[in-house]
Formats: C-alpha cells, sequence, structure tokens
C-alpha cells in the first residue's frame, strides 16, 4: 500500500449489512481510502488489535435460546497488505450484549463489557489467535442517583501498563472498579472500589504512557477525573475533575471518548451533544488544562482515534456517517480539519494496525 497504514473501523450493523471496514490511511495527507467490507456480524461496533500476531478482536450480539441477547466476539487474522480480513473463530462472551472489547498489555486475555448486563468477561486468547471459552465473569450489583443508573452499567476495561491491574467504569454505579489481574488465568481479584461524583457516569478510562496518573471520561456530567495511580499497588486516588465543554453551554451533554496522545502530553474527549473534542494539556502533576473544543464536523461523535505518530486525529460521527480526519499540531495539541473523510454507516470505532 506504498507506505500507507491501515485502519480499521467498527460500525452498528445487521447480520447482512457491512459492519467491519478495512481503509488505507496516508500517515502523510491523512486520506482514508475504503478497501474491504465484511459482513456477517451484529452491531461490531468496538475492535481491539493485536499488532504482532496481525489478529482483529471484535464484540458483537446473538440471541439465547430464550431469545435475550448474549455477547460474542469475533477474531479475524489482517492480511497488512491488501487489508482483507479473515474470520478466525467466534465465541460467546457474556450472558448479555456488549459495548466494549480491550485485550491485556500480554495479549493472552479479551476483555469485554456489558453495559446492558452490569458485567465484564474475561476469555483467553488461545495460540492460534482463535477465542477459548469465556474463563471469568464479575458481576456488578446497586444503582445510583439517575434513571438511566437504576442498575450495574460497567462500560470498559483497561489495563495498567504493567498489566498487573484492570480498571473497570461502571457508568451505572458512579464507580471505578480495580481488580488484580492474573493473565495466566484471565482472572480478575477485586482491589479497590472508588466512588465519584453522583450522576457522573463514569464511561472509558486512560493510563497515561509513562507516568502513574489515570484519567475516566464521565458520560453524565460531561466531566473528566484525574487520578494519581499507586501502580504497585493498584490504588487510584482522585485528585481533579474538569468540565469537557464550554462555559454557558447547557444543552444535550453526553461523553463517549478518551485518548492521551502518544507522548502523554495531551489528552483528548469526545461530547456527543455539543458534537466535539475537548483538547487539554496535561501538567507535570497530571492535571488537565483546557486548550480548546472543537466541532467534529458531524453529529454523535462514539469513539475517535490517533494515528501512531500523532499527528491526525480521526473522530466517527455516528448519526451522520463519517468519519472526519483532523491534522493535530504535536507541540500545542490543538486540531485542524482536514479535508479528507471518509463515508461509513453508523461508525463508532476506530483502530490502526501499528507495524514496526
Amino acid at each position: 500500500m506504498n507506505k500507507k497504514q491501515l485502519a480499521i473501523i467498527g460500525t452498528y450493523a445487521e447480520v447482512e449489512e457491512s459492519g467491519l471496514y478495512s481503509c488505507s490511511f496516508d500517515p502523510q495527507t491523512g486520506e482514508l481510502q475504503l478497501l474491504h467490507e465484511h459482513s456477517g456480524l451484529k452491531n461490531p461496533t468496538f475492535l481491539d488489535i493485536d499488532h504482532n500476531a496481525l489478529h482483529l478482536y471484535a464484540i458483537g450480539e446473538e440471541t439465547s435460546a430464550d431469545g435475550e441477547r448474549a455477547g460474542n466476539a469475533s477474531a479475524w487474522s489482517i492480511d497488512p497488505d491488501s487489508g482483507e480480513l479473515t474470520m478466525l473463530n467466534q465465541e460467546r462472551t457474556v450472558a448479555s450484549s456488549t459495548c466494549h472489547i480491550q485485550l491485556d498489555r500480554s495479549r493472552r486475555c479479551l476483555a469485554v463489557s456489558s453495559y446492558h448486563g452490569g458485567m465484564i468477561g474475561l476469555s483467553p486468547i488461545l495460540e492460534d489467535g482463535r477465542i477459548g471459552p469465556a474463563a471469568e465473569v464479575q458481576q456488578h450489583e446497586g444503582s445510583s442517583v439517575l434513571p438511566v443508573q437504576s442498575q450495574a452499567r460497567a462500560h470498559s476495561v483497561m489495563f495498567d501498563r504493567h498489566n498487573r491491574h484492570a480498571v473497570v467504569s461502571d457508568l451505572g454505579l458512579d464507580r471505578i472498579f480495580v481488580y488484580k489481574f492474573d493473565p495466566i488465568g484471565c482472572k480478575l481479584t477485586p482491589n479497590q472500589e472508588l466512588t465519584l461524583a453522583g450522576g457522573s457516569g463514569p464511561r472509558h478510562f486512560v493510563f497515561h504512557p509513562t507516568q502513574p496518573y489515570g484519567y475516566v471520561i464521565n458520560e453524565l456530567n460531561a466531566t473528566i477525573t484525574v487520578f494519581d495511580y499507586d501502580e504497585e499497588n493498584g490504588r487510584l486516588t482522585e485528585k481533579q475533575t474538569i468540565s469537557t465543554l464550554p462555559n454557558g453551554y447547557d444543552e444535550v451533554k453526553s461523553c463517549a471518548d478518551i485518548h492521551l496522545s502518544p507522548d502523554g502530553r495531551f489528552l483528548y474527549g469526545s461530547n456527543r451533544g455539543h458534537d466535539s473534542i475537548a483538547v487539554y494539556r496535561v501538567e507535570s502533576d497530571g492535571r488537565l488544562l483546557l486548550v480548546e473544543h472543537v466541532s467534529t464536523s458531524g453529529k454523535h461523535p462514539r469513539n475517535f482515534a490517533l494515528s501512531p505518530d500523532g499527528r491526525f486525529l480521526l473522530a466517527a460521527n455516528r448519526d451522520t456517517n463519517n468519519i472526519v480526519v483532523f491534522a493535530r499540531d504535536t507541540e500545542s495539541g490543538k486540531l485542524t480539519p482536514t479535508e479528507h473523510s471518509l463515508s461509513v454507516s453508523k461508525p463508532v470505532c476506530v483502530r490502526f494496525l501499528e507495524q514496526a
């Protein structure tokens, strides 16, 4: 592909529709070009990639014998030259539909989160890259202050950089759970629970790439909470909460995704309703300072992704069926729209294949 990179997109789709898309990405210009479309999965919205083994993992849905929705995950091999995807297998994960998928740092285990079931599940990755039968399920219980928080709503699992602990954001409980993690057995042991402000709705969490800090984006009250992180003991301590919205904005607010720049100097969060990316500078103590808000040039931005070199940001606007490419100034962190975008039905997640 003439030194172009590969980007893979997950979407909302029915089984008979195209749900996974592979694209070439030009790291010089930011141009995206569609290569292949793949059907056969219901709602393969969230993805993760084993870059060394060239394997893709996607969540999906199935219907159980009693008519209830259940979660599954599929494994795919990636042809890095053509972008073609070939399914390896599909395996049931948890007894409810899922919203997020994440490989651990060793690529031995696959974690899924169930918003509707309030649970997380872990499955082993077999030697050939296929997904094995579920090894662990952790069911959360309880509720919080808003009607949407009438039950637990686990939204994501993120593993720390030493692969010793996993952090789970539960939107329904306004809680962050820290588990000790065993990558050999794909097992979790409860280690810490933190309760955030009522009605915050923690959704996605990221760890700083080099410093002991963590960040969670809170969907319901449109904030980001900053933590100090004790890496040895797997314990978080809250230190700052900052709005993702401009002063005076009082319309629909609903955050979605959060990412740090590769060098850890800037943090980005997506706003649905305001339809923007909030940009922050990361201070020396891990706290955030607002840089700007930038329109995503579309509606309902879900996931977004930074290119491997950090020079571009790709925002997936679900309700306007477009992925918009922004150039990123690596010194200021600021975003500028490019002329490039891609039309895809109901995009949610963008993942880059990072090759040596």
